[in-house]
């Protein structure tokens, strides 16, 4: 149920907020701003959620610092660091992917690593805020950059696969 409320709020921002926006914009921005809003809402559903029901209780349990010695787990051999590692770059290979889509490929590699990061260390700073037991740590922020690095590589491979497909939307419009 918990979550259940932040999707049915995600649902209607989706609704009345951007997609009426987007949508005049064009089937291909259209296409990319939707992927890129679902893409970020299953990041939220993964690492923050629930977030609303959460809310009340912000500051009922101690603030656990940030984890701030790179890969420690990975010299320890604690818990399962390499499925973690991977995790990590996975999940923002679509933000490297999708954000300079977004931004009709004028985005750069470093901006776009650069917004990755600061998506990350968002994410890093209210985990412990929001979900009591769990902490942050600086390999997620380097593994995530990662992971967009990977993501925006991939779009500038697939640039031309991707501006034809745009490209057949925008096309295809109807007035």
């Amino acid at each position: 149920m918990k979550y259940l409320i932040d999707f049915i709020a995600l649902a209607l921002l989706y609704a009345f907020a951007f997609f009426p926006r987007w949508r005049k914009k064009g089937r291909d921005r259209l296409l990319v701003n939707t992927l890129m809003y679902a893409y970020l809402s299953c990041v939220l559903y993964f690492t923050l959620m629930p977030v609303l029901c959460a809310l009340p209780y912000l500051l009922d349990h101690p603030y656990t610092p940030m984890n701030l010695v790179p890969f420690i787990d990975v010299s320890l051999g604690r818990g399962d660091y390499l499925r973690q590692i991977a995790l990590n770059i996975l999940m923002t290979v679509p933000f490297g992917f999708l954000y300079p889509l977004t931004r009709g490929g004028k985005a750069k590699c470093g901006q776009t690593v650069l917004l990755c990061l600061l998506m990350s260390l968002g994410i890093e700073l209210l985990q412990p805020l929001l979900s009591g037991g769990r902490s942050s740590d600086i390999t997620d922020l380097i593994t995530n950059g990662t992971g967009g690095l990977l993501g925006y590589g991939l779009f500038a491979l697939f640039r031309p696969v991707t501006d034809r497909i745009l490209g057949f939307l925008r096309k295809n419009e109807t007035p």
